[in-house]
């Protein structure tokens, strides 16, 4: 079988309710018959409820940009997996570059995130990728050696299935530079035969590994030729209706 395409939007701190159900009101006919690939929507908290609502029988997906690990407690402004799940998300994005950067979270407290998401049923889209210092260093795949392992740690290959892996070269997100289809292609492969190590053969041919780092619909073609790309996480460009529909239906 096929390895399904994943388009995720990743609308971080962005856009009201109303906003994001105008947004819904005028993406879901452009994408009405695409069967293609699995779309994903990620809003910010106060919008997963009207976004959820927007595309009841849509067939688009509904996620969270974060969670916490535990399934309640003292976490003040956190938002456990209980939470997520009780209101109809279905996907999480875990580890963004964001979330390292200006939060401190490292692959330890992702792993930890990860394994929630996993026993709670919600499918994780992991981030993993390399500042542009490591990569002019020489260090990309240091890096994704590193965290694909940290990340994946103590995880069962029974209970692996659902895991999504985004590979973000994060000198490329929000600064309009793309890797080429054949440097994201090869970081791709890097995290792939570092999950066959780890999970097996099996799981390694199965995981969906998306591309994130300015995908615009002008590059989302060739990316996605690339047959290691299963999709991608989509920034900046999955604000615009007009936009994330381009790239969906690239």
């Amino acid at each position: 079988m096929p390895r399904k395409p994943l388009i995720a939007a990743n609308w971080k701190m962005y856009k009201t309710p109303a906003q994001a159900q105008e947004f819904m009101k005028n993406f879901l006919p452009l994408v009405a018959n695409h069967h293609r690939d699995e779309i994903v929507v990620c809003p910010s908290f106060t919008s997963i409820s009207v976004v959820i609502a927007a595309a009841t029988g849509s067939g688009v997906a509904i996620g969270a940009q974060n969670m916490h690990f535990a399934d309640e407690g003292a976490y003040t402004g956190e938002t456990s997996p209980l939470m997520l799940k009780a209101i109809g998300a279905t996907h999480v994005i875990l580890g963004h570059s964001e979330r390292r950067q200006y939060f401190a979270e490292n692959d330890e407290l992702i792993n930890k995130k990860l394994k929630s998401a996993l026993h709670h049923a919600l499918i994780p889209i992991v981030c993993v990728g390399e500042v542009l210092a490591e990569r002019e260093a020489g260090k990309t795949e240091q890096v994704l050696l590193r965290q694909t392992r940290g990340v994946l740690a103590g995880i069962a290959a029974s209970a692996a299935a659902p895991i999504v892996i985004a590979y973000e070269p994060v000198w490329a997100i929000g600064t309009g530079k793309t890797a080429t289809p054949q440097i994201a292609a090869e970081a791709h492969a890097v995290i792939r035969n570092e999950v066959n190590k780890l999970l097996g053969a099996e799981i390694a041919a199965n995981l969906r590994i998306l591309y994130g780092g300015s995908v615009k619909p002008d590059n989302a073609t060739a990316l996605m030729a690339e047959t290691e790309i299963d999709g991608a996480l989509v920034g900046g460009a999955s604000l615009d209706p007009q936009s994330f529909a381009k790239i969906v239906n690239y």
